[in-house]
């Protein structure tokens, strides 16, 4: 009896040794996430991040995860990039539409990822005014992920190294929808493309071809009227992040901002993509309708389709930019030099699994 006595309380002893140790455990967790140091490159501007989503190691390190990892899609098949492929600068290379998870067919081409922390407007509609607010879209979009955001919590909060990474980086008991994108948006925001030829060639540390450098002519004045769009001495984004109709259709099958704004005048307007990595993202426009460079440049050589929306800087619409075929060769050449082989090779934005 007395050694079944002694038994009993060293078990008790044992589990209330247990319990007190696990409740000092928790009552020892520390909130103080890691800054995380970007660096701007020389020449492009200054990044607005939103005071209550801070850069820190633990969220950008978290929303790497989330951007490869299938968990957040209905059948576990697909992740971010699965659409955005880091060896095509972040886009579906080579299809013009996306599939989603149920096999249905999107309608407008896979955008690239680059540089995307310096934008203020975001998807093709520019129905998006921050990243936060785009990165919440595709996860339950019908023909995107479609998996419903409880769903996905429900998959999250039960899954172990996800609580304590959320717990890590937000201080997160329960994940929600908002620290999933929280994290994503602080993942994008690290992904800048800074370090093509053309960046070198702008810190002195390579130089143009003769063709690359009257490429850049044309892209840079009237000749080919490029850098209205496309400019590069607001920073080197080669976007002005407007939504713009170019000419493509005189009538409209994709209202583009229209469909958001219900604004007529808004018509056929997409937001201008950011050129970088251009060369690696191909097709192009929004609906992914021309297969490579060449054509892109024939279109705005042809002046593009005249409609009511058109935009002003869209000066040549009927005669055209009258390039000769040396003219067009040299400006692809340039637009090549936006390649940037070490962002779409570095370790920081591939998969960690």
């Amino acid at each position: 009896m007395r050694q079944s006595r002694y038994i009993i309380l060293l078990i008790m002893a044992l589990v209330l040794s247990s319990c007190e140790k696990e409740g000092k455990e928790g009552e020892d967790f520390v909130y103080n996430p890691t800054p995380y140091n970007l660096q701007i490159p020389q020449g492009f501007p200054q990044m607005i991040i939103p005071a209550d989503n801070p850069l820190t190691e633990e969220g950008v390190e978290l929303g790497r995860r989330l951007f490869f990892d299938k968990i957040l899609s209905k059948n576990f098949t697909q992740s971010c990039a699965s659409c955005h492929n880091n060896e095509f600068g972040f886009t579906d290379h080579g299809n013009r539409f996306s599939t989603g998870v149920e096999g249905i067919v999107g309608f407008r081409n896979s955008m690239p990822i680059v540089n995307l922390g310096f934008n203020r407007k975001f998807f093709w509609d520019a129905r998006a005014v921050s990243l936060e607010e785009q990165a919440l879209e595709p996860v339950p979009n019908p023909i995107e992920m479609n998996l419903a955001w409880p769903q996905a919590m429900q998959r999250l909060n039960a899954n172990s190294t996800y609580k304590e990474l959320f717990k890590k980086a937000f201080n997160a008991d329960y994940i929600d929808s908002t620290h999933v994108a929280k994290a994503l948006a602080q993942f994008m925001r690290i992904m800048i493309s800074s370090d093509s030829k053309f960046d070198k060639r702008m810190r002195f540390e390579a130089n143009f071809t003769a063709q690359e450098a009257n490429g850049f002519v044309i892209f840079n004045t009237e000749k080919g009227d490029c850098f209205h769009c496309h400019n590069i001495d607001g920073g080197r984004l080669f976007t002005d992040n407007l939504p713009r109709n170019n000419g493509l259709d005189a009538i409209f099958s994709d209202l583009g901002l229209g469909s958001v704004s219900g604004s007529p005048n808004d018509n056929g307007k997409f937001l201008t993509p950011s050129l970088r990595n251009v060369a690696l993202s191909a097709p192009y426009m929004h609906d992914g309708r021309f297969q490579t460079l060449e054509e892109v440049v024939e279109h705005y050589n042809n002046g593009g389709q005249p409609s009511a929306t058109i935009d002003p800087l869209m000066k040549h619409t009927g005669d055209g930019l009258n390039l000769t075929q040396q003219e067009k060769a040299d400006l692809v050449a340039f637009l090549k030099t936006l390649t940037d082989s070490t962002f779409i090779n570095n370790p920081k934005f591939k998969s960690p699994f």
